[in-house]
């Protein structure tokens, strides 16, 4: 009886065995899946990396070559050869901001990818300082050329914006000027006028509307040329050549003073120019 029971113990485990063998070949499968995804991304990230490399050192090469084309065409005179500097150094220019876009892009590959590399990490500072110097080697390429008065397109352009922008600033500056100036008129203009009654009523300056009623001042109707315009800075003395004067539109008494001169003949002067035309800036003044 316990050898039989053996027997069957042993068949179980047997047929167990049999069953868990496909589940560990299917996960053993997934694994090895898994794995070559992972160093096929790898790859590709590896080989993006190349890629870029190859670009920036075929660049630094392009640039090498075209220093050289500059230093051969600096001994040359004459239209071509300043032709051929300015297109080499155009070129240069436009390689190096190649350049640089591509070194920043892989710093940008490194930082997201999972592969981590101490060896790549020097070559893109090696690439980073070689690009620095070029750049150093670039700015005294075109101290010499100044010096030689040999003028990069490029730069020619900068001035030309610079001398627009300096000719929009002084346009934008002179109206601003001229803007202020106007204003600043506008704010120290005043108007007056002086006649007898009938002279005034005939401008509509005094106004009337029955026998018994109010003059009325400067309404809606008034004739504005018959004033004379002033600046109030400058005119602060009106002779107004009558022996009788008086005064109709309000203004501070403090500001101003209204009486005869030698001859008899009433002067208005104005002694403090704001205070007087605070209360309005036309002066109505009926004289005899």
């Amino acid at each position: 009886m316990k050898k039989l029971t053996i027997l069957a113990v042993c068949a179980l485990a047997i047929v167990s065995c049999k069953n868990e063998a496909p589940k560990q070949d299917l996960m053993m499968t997934q694994l090895r899946d898994s794995l070559n995804s992972i160093i096929s991304q790898k790859d590709n990230e590896i080989n993006d990396m190349i890629a870029t490399f190859g670009d920036i050192e075929e660049g630094f090469r392009e640039i090498t070559e075209a220093q050289s084309r500059v230093t051969l065409a600096k001994s040359g005179e004459g239209t071509n050869s300043a032709k051929r500097i300015k297109e080499n150094m155009q070129f240069i220019q436009q390689t190096m901001r190649q350049n640089k876009e591509l070194i920043n892009k892989l710093k940008q590959q490194l930082r997201d990818s999972s592969f981590k590399s101490e060896e790549l990490k020097k070559l893109i500072d090696n690439m980073q300082q070689q690009l620095e110097e070029k750049e150093a080697q670039l700015q005294a390429l075109r101290e010499e050329l100044d010096k030689k008065d040999i003028h990069i397109a490029e730069l020619d352009e900068t001035v030309a914006n610079l001398n627009t922008n300096v000719n929009e600033l002084t346009e934008e500056t002179t109206q601003k000027s001229q803007t202020i100036s106007q204003q600043d008129k506008q704010l120290h203009t005043a108007w007056f006028v002086f006649g007898t009654r009938d002279e005034l009523k005939k401008q509509n300056i005094l106004t009337k509307d029955g026998l018994f009623s109010k003059t009325k001042l400067l309404e809606k109707d008034f004739n504005k040329d018959y004033f004379t315009k002033i600046d109030i800075r400058i005119d602060k003395e009106i002779k107004l050549y009558s022996k009788d004067a008086k005064m109709l539109t309000s203004h501070p008494s403090s500001s101003y003073t209204l009486a005869p001169d030698a001859n008899k003949q009433y002067v208005l002067r104005i002694t403090d120019p704001n205070l007087f035309w605070s209360t309005s800036k036309y002066l109505v003044i009926q004289v005899k």
